[in-house]
């Protein structure tokens, strides 16, 4: 009996620990991920050369975030049911090779696309080695997922960089801007 139980139990740990969809590959095969990975960029990284935040969406800049893709990581991505998809991208950090940042957000996917609408950065981590971005990142990914919003973990400095006191995230223009100068 004892066995029995031992075997239901585990196998309900395992179904349980599997349900969760936390990775890109959960939902898109690889080139819809690359191509849902360049949309995400084309937010987050500076436009291309010629290009204004206004003009990066354009299809002849296209070229530029799709270079730059290997430079970028898609570590999580979740899909909630009420249609707000959730991420966790690990990017670089100016030309060091030794630093990365941590950037979590969220958006809605326009219909019948891969193009991110309602896009929002909800917060960049400080310029950390790449495997404290990834422990930390993680953490607050699944506090994201689990609260939609990092409000309580927004005064962890050593985890969360923006948004603070001087920098918010303006969805209308799609960067960080200062609300208060430093």
């Amino acid at each position: 009996m004892k066995k029995i139980l031992f075997s239901l139990i585990s196998l309900f740990f395992l179904i349980s620990c599997n349900s969760e969809k936390h990775q890109a590959s959960d939902y898109f095969i690889d080139n819809q991920k690359d191509s849902l990975l360049t949309n995400i960029i084309t937010y987050l990284y500076i436009p291309a050369p010629a290009a204004t935040n206004e003009t990066k969406f354009q299809p002849q800049f296209r070229s530029f975030y799709t270079k730059n893709l290997s430079s970028f990581y898609l570590q999580n991505y979740y899909q909630s049911p009420d249609g707000w998809n959730y991420f966790f991208v690990i990017r670089p950090v100016g030309g060091s090779p030794k630093f990365r940042r941590g950037v979590l957000g969220k958006f809605k996917l326009e219909p019948n696309s891969l193009m991110p609408i309602e896009f929002e950065e909800v917060a960049n981590t400080p310029h950390l080695a790449e495997k404290i971005v990834k422990e930390r990142g993680q953490y607050l990914f699944r506090e994201l997922i689990k609260n939609r919003n990092l409000d309580k973990q927004i005064p962890m400095k050593q985890y969360i960089e923006w948004p603070d006191e001087h920098l918010q995230y303006d969805k209308k223009v799609h960067e960080w801007v200062t609300i208060k100068p430093y």
